[in-house]
């Protein structure tokens, strides 16, 4: 599993806390591109091909020149990390699907592009100026249909919800109208108030007001009855998909199979410690952490309930106090399924409460 993050934006959204910086200087992009190149060169031993699996994250990805990506691509290729990948994803913001047209989609397909996420967030005019999105509903769909023009069979689309300023009419409307494209998948997720975000100031300063309990609640439920009346599995806390077009790079993350993550601020697992990489476009660092054996235990605990798939009854039974697992098992917060338990639909909502009281 290969994750590259492209750190670079033509603006910056309401929430967003991730890394990454506006291109202003001519040579941005090659000297991004040069750092990444040399970073696959020297790590080129520290990563198995076992799920064949290539992202590229942002930032945003479809920001980069496909000079610059192709440049990354044969990289790769010449450190015998190379395609074709059993999933090869890539984050595009839809303007900038819009204004480079269909020849990019069909030029990112040619480069072995297999799989598109599309950042569309919502439907609604309004709440994508406050978020301070570049494109707007009617350019959003546009650019799915541009995608799926292309010949892209692998769609997945973000939706946000969450919001305080979103009203339950408008999230139902937003839901209808994604369905109506038929994506293959649907990431969605509850707004958080991150670190150093321009909604986190706004916050402190009480130009913000969090949505409550219940509205998130009654959102996400809504969203979890449309999917199923659709179609979609449920297979992960925040993502839906038509079965067999389940995430299988995100899949990996949940699992705890190890992957790579190249470029400034890329994260990477090895099975038994981290690694992350520094906020410097050209110059990057590395640092490395060893995971003890309990937080191997907890992370293991941690990803496997968020899925639908659950945890190994053997596992959960060794490492986690028999009270506790009675306790979530006879208030119905625990279900089984074979040899696994898992935490139902019902209760995905307060998934982190129940996983707090089996540790």
């Amino acid at each position: 599993m290969i994750y590259i993050h492209v750190p670079f934006c033509r603006s910056f959204c309401t929430y967003c806390d991730f890394y990454s910086e506006i291109p202003e200087a001519d040579n941005a992009f090659t000297l991004y591109t040069d750092a990444v190149c040399m970073e696959i060169k020297e790590r080129k031993a520290d990563w198995d091909d076992e799920l064949k699996t290539l992202y590229f994250g942002g930032g945003t990805p479809s920001v980069l020149p496909l000079s610059q990506l192709t440049r990354i691509l044969l990289a790769l290729e010449e450190a015998g990390h190379g395609g074709p990948y059993r999933e090869f994803t890539m984050e595009v913001n839809p303007e900038d699907i819009v204004e480079k047209g269909l020849p990019y989609v069909q030029s990112l397909k040619a480069l072995g592009v297999n799989r598109i996420s599309i950042g569309i967030q919502s439907f609604d005019d309004g709440l994508l100026q406050w978020m301070n999105r570049r494109h707007n509903a009617e350019r959003a769909v546009k650019a799915f249909n541009i995608v799926r023009e292309a010949g892209i069979d692998n769609i997945s689309i973000d939706l946000i919800f969450g919001l305080s300023n979103l009203t339950d009419e408008v999230w139902e409307d937003t839901v209808n109208k994604a369905l109506a494209l038929k994506p293959e998948h649907i990431s969605c997720y509850q707004l958080t108030v991150e670190g150093d975000s321009v909604l986190a100031h706004r916050l402190e300063n009480g130009e913000y007001e969090e949505a409550s309990d219940e509205q998130c609640r009654f959102q996400y439920e809504l969203l979890c009855r449309k999917m199923a009346e659709a179609g979609y599995q449920h297979y992960e806390i925040s993502n839906f998909a038509i079965p067999g077009f389940e995430a299988v790079h995100n899949g990996g993350y949940w699992q705890r199979s190890p992957y790579v993550g190249l470029g400034p601020s890329a994260h990477s697992f090895s099975g038994r410690g981290r690694s992350w990489n520094s906020n410097d476009i050209s110059g990057y660092t590395r640092t490395e952490e060893a995971l003890s054996v309990e937080d191997e235990k907890v992370e293991t605990l941690m990803l496997a309930l968020r899925t639908a798939r659950g945890i190994d009854e053997e596992f959960l039974r060794a490492n986690c106090p028999a009270e506790n697992v009675r306790r979530m098992i006879d208030s119905g917060a625990l279900v089984k399924a074979g040899r696994r338990y898992r935490i139902p639909e019902d209760h995905f909502f307060v998934s982190d409460e129940i996983i707090r009281e089996l540790i």
